[in-house]
């Protein structure tokens, strides 16, 4: 129970560190794959050769995958730290404060190739960085989400304060999605003429910026002020045991998991979407992310209404039935008898709901899960149920961004597009499978 009223000009700040984070997450899940293998009509070359590893899975998606590999061990770790942690700044922004400046750097060497062309250098530099950047990423992250729960009391407010965290998450989605737009402005402004170097630039740019964005909260949120929680005394692998323990948090982290792998999906995707499947300019990409995060805006106040008089869980099943649909009409992307633009259209103003309602709720009940867990052990185990919602999460983004990749092997260019309409088809049983399990998940409604 937090020390004192939360106030709205600190809400803003704690946003601002969501806005932050999504940017460099998201980019890496947007951009990723198109830089390092990208589509022949995108005017970029290939840095990672096509190889199959072990005749499976191509290069990139092994090399996605190692990063949270070691996520796998260090989110437990961090939030146990902060959990146990006796600072008198506080148990999570000390952890924030010396996270952002190694997130950037390495978010950078991420995105800055040893070699210009393909090359397996290319490769072993790239999943070193990604593993320091996943690293920077979750000690700030970590920390960050387990301040929800202690900043709010009843549910309500944690419904609202999870909804200012989704602005902040989709603003960051739309900015990494419109990386290619600013791209283009790069070139024509500061006359950089390889396509390339422009992208890197702009993706430079915006790590500034993001990092910006993530020391807001930790200049302007006096923790010991607004959050009572006090610090855990478990040791690590009873904390981590007790956190799986719990039934209810088990059906969430699998709906969770399947949810966010084929938001990897789509959002790795997207630019192969619009310029192989539909034939459109990479600089829409951006513009259709935009108008779903904007489009999704309009549906807060609705579903924060709608929690109130039907429950969470009820939106939450109905938002995964409407993807899986989604995810069936990505298959036939460009084969609909209307123009590309309506095809994309639609699909984007259908995806607006599910966008706005998965962002604000999960969160949300996650805090009431982690809270309610409080009262009936007397642990403050904040920090690692959302350390290991967090670990689901990207390892689901890893494994989206992975599978991805590994389906560019069946085609992804022109007329050669089967591997990309594959994705359709695995993202919809992937919604399938969150919604048949969080079916599970027993919703406690408080009055």
């Amino acid at each position: 129970m937090p020390g004192a009223k939360f106030p709205f000009r600190k809400q803003l700040a704690y946003t601002c560190g969501m806005i932050g984070w999504s940017m460099m997450t998201n980019m890496i899940i947007v951009m990723l794959p198109y830089f390092y293998l990208p589509p022949s009509n995108s005017g970029l070359i290939p840095f990672v050769p096509q190889l199959l590893v072990f005749g499976v899975l191509n290069l990139l998606s092994v090399i996605a995958a190692s990063g949270r590999f070691v996520d796998a061990i260090y989110d437990p770790l961090i939030a146990s730290l902060s959990d146990k942690s006796t600072h008198p700044n506080g148990r999570r922004i000390p952890f924030m404060k010396w996270a952002i400046l190694p997130a950037m750097f390495f978010f950078c060497l991420t995105f800055s190739p040893l070699v210009k062309g393909e090359s397996v250098y290319n490769a072993v530099w790239l999943t070193v960085n990604m593993i320091c950047f996943f690293m920077g990423a979750t000690t700030y992250i970590i920390p960050y989400n387990a301040l929800l729960p202690e900043l709010t009391d009843t549910a309500a407010e944690k419904v609202k304060l999870s909804s200012f965290q989704q602005v902040g998450f989709i603003i960051g989605i739309m900015l990494s999605a419109l990386v290619n737009n600013f791209a283009d402005l790069v070139q024509k402004h500061f006359t950089v003429i390889d396509r390339d170097s422009a992208v890197q630039y702009t993706i430079w740019g915006l790590s500034i910026v993001a990092g910006l964005f993530m020391l807001v909260p930790v200049l302007y949120i006096n923790e010991k002020k607004y959050s009572s929680g006090k610090p855990s005394h478990l040791p690590l692998l009873p904390a981590i045991r007790k956190t799986f323990g719990n039934r209810n948090f088990k059906y969430y982290l699998v709906s969770d998991f399947s949810y966010y792998m084929a938001l990897s999906i789509i959002s790795s995707g997207l630019l192969y979407f619009v310029t192989v499947l539909l034939h459109l300019p990479e600089s829409d990409g951006g513009v259709f992310m935009a108008t779903m995060v904007l489009v999704s805006l309009v549906f807060y106040p609705l579903i924060n209404y709608l929690s109130k008089k039907i429950g969470k869980k009820p939106i939450v099943m109905f938002s995964f039935g409407l993807l899986s649909l989604i995810f069936v009409a990505i298959f036939f992307l460009g084969k609909f008898p209307v123009s590309p633009n309506v095809q994309i259209y639609t699909l984007v103003l259908c995806a607006a709901f599910p966008l706005a309602s998965l962002g604000i709720l999960p969160n949300a009940i996650l805090a009431e899960i982690a809270q309610q867990d409080a009262i009936e052990t007397g642990e403050n185990r904040e920090g690692m149920f959302f350390a290991v919602k967090y670990l689901f999460v990207k390892c689901g983004q890893t494994l989206g961004i992975a599978l991805f990749a590994f389906l560019t092997v069946y085609g992804k260019d022109p007329g050669n597009d089967y591997g990309l309409r594959l994705n359709g088809i695995c993202g919809c049983v992937l919604c399938l499978v969150a919604l048949i399990v969080f079916s599970r998940f027993k919703e406690v409604r408080t009055r």
